[in-house]
C-alpha cells in the first residue's frame, strides 16, 4: 500500500487521465436500463467480453423485465452457461425481473436502497447502475480500482470498503461523474496486476509505486 499523495495532486491525477480519455465508456453492452443491470449482475466473477459475448442474442429478444420472466429461468440459462456462476445468477435475474414488475413499475429504480433490494444486487452493481444509467456521480470499486487506489496512493485503503470512502472523500466534484471509468479502464489496460506500464502511464510522475517498471 503506497502512502496517500496529497490533495492537490490528486485533482491534477484525474486531470491527466481525463486528457487522455476525455469521455471514458465502461466496455459491457447493453440497450436500456434493464440490460444494464442484468449486464452488470452477470458481470460479478466474470470478464466484460464473456457477458458481452453471452448477452449479445439474449440482448436482441429480451429487453424489459417482463419479456425475461416470459424466456424464464431454464431458457436464460441455455443463453449464459458460458459465464460463470450462471445457475445462480439465471435464478437472481429472474427474481430481479419479477420485483422490478411487481413493486416499480417494470422499471430500473434510481435508488440505491431499491437497487439493493434486487436479487443479485450489491453495493457495487448499484453504483454502477447509477452511474452509468442515471448519470449519479458514484465510484464503484472492484478489484482494478482497488489495485489503482492502493498502488498510485489515490486512496489507499485496507479493504474495498475504505477505498470507497477514501475515493468519495478525496475525488473533487468535477472529476466525479467519470472516476468509476476512468479508474477502472486504467487498471485494466495500463495499471495493471502483474507488470503495469508504467512507462505509458499518464500520471507516473504523480504515483507513489515505487517499483515502477521500464519498457
Amino acid at each position: 500500500m503506497a502512502r496517500p499523495i496529497k490533495l492537490d495532486e490528486v485533482s491534477e491525477f484525474y486531470r491527466l487521465l481525463a486528457e487522455s480519455n476525455p469521455e471514458p465508456k465502461g466496455e459491457l453492452t447493453y440497450r436500456n436500463e434493464f440490460t444494464l443491470l442484468v449486464a452488470v449482475v452477470l458481470s460479478a466473477q466474470a470478464t466484460d467480453v464473456g457477458v458481452n459475448k453471452a448477452t449479445k442474442e439474449l440482448f436482441k429478444r429480451v429487453d424489459t423485465p417482463e419479456k425475461m420472466v416470459q424466456l424464464g429461468e431454464a431458457k436464460l440459462r441455455e443463453h449464459i452457461r458460458t459465464i460463470g456462476l450462471y445457475r445462480n445468477k439465471a435464478k437472481n435475474v429472474i427474481g430481479l425481473s419479477e420485483t422490478l414488475i411487481a413493486e416499480h413499475g417494470g422499471r430500473v429504480p434510481r435508488d440505491r436502497e431499491a437497487l439493493m433490494s434486487l436479487p443479485g444486487v450489491g453495493r457495487k452493481t448499484a453504483s454502477v447502475v447509477l452511474n452509468i444509467a442515471f448519470g449519479e456521480p458514484t465510484i464503484a470499486v472492484d478489484t482494478h480500482i482497488y489495485r489503482v487506489s492502493n498502488r498510485t496512493g489515490l486512496a489507499p485503503g485496507k479493504d474495498v470498503d475504505a477505498v470507497e470512502r477514501g475515493l468519495e472523500r478525496r475525488t473533487p466534484a468535477r472529476w466525479k461523474q467519470h472516476a468509476h471509468h476512468w479508474l477502472i479502464l486504467h487498471g485494466r489496460y495500463i495499471c495493471k496486476a502483474r507488470k503495469p506500464e508504467c512507462w505509458r502511464c499518464p500520471v507516473a510522475d504523480i504515483c507513489k509505486f515505487n517499483a515502477k517498471t521500464t519498457v
